[in-house]
């Protein structure tokens, strides 16, 4: 079974920056793709940033120029660095894994708040 555990979520001032992270249990060489996700309240959840296991990217362009997507094969990790926050990036973050066959893979969830 595939766990996702998030960490990095909070509180920031506008303007300000968060890393997240994305650890999980297994190799990530196995997925075809990882990537977050926020979901405000309300809200659907959509794609913010994804990352294919050949390396290429895909941002919303909410984010273009201001987050960056990453991933430590060595420590199975996945990172969404989130600089210059605006109040509307706040939602719960959620980290996604795709196995070649398609199937989706969650995580709990981390709140990013973004308020002076």
């Amino acid at each position: 079974q595939v766990q996702l555990v998030e960490s990095g979520g909070g509180l920031v001032q506008p303007g300000g920056s968060l890393r997240l992270s994305c650890a999980a249990s297994g190799s990530i060489f196995s997925f075809y793709a990882m990537g977050w996700y926020h979901q405000a309240p309300g809200k659907q959840r959509e794609a913010v940033a994804v990352i294919i296991s050949g390396g290429s990217t895909y941002y919303a362009d909410s984010v273009k120029g201001r987050f960056t997507i990453s991933r430590d094969n060595a420590k199975n990790t996945v990172y969404l660095q989130m600089n210059s926050l605006k109040p509307e990036d706040t939602a719960v973050y959620y980290c996604n894994a795709r196995s070649p066959a398609g199937r989706n893979y969650w995580g709990q969830g981390t709140q990013v708040t973004v308020s002076s």
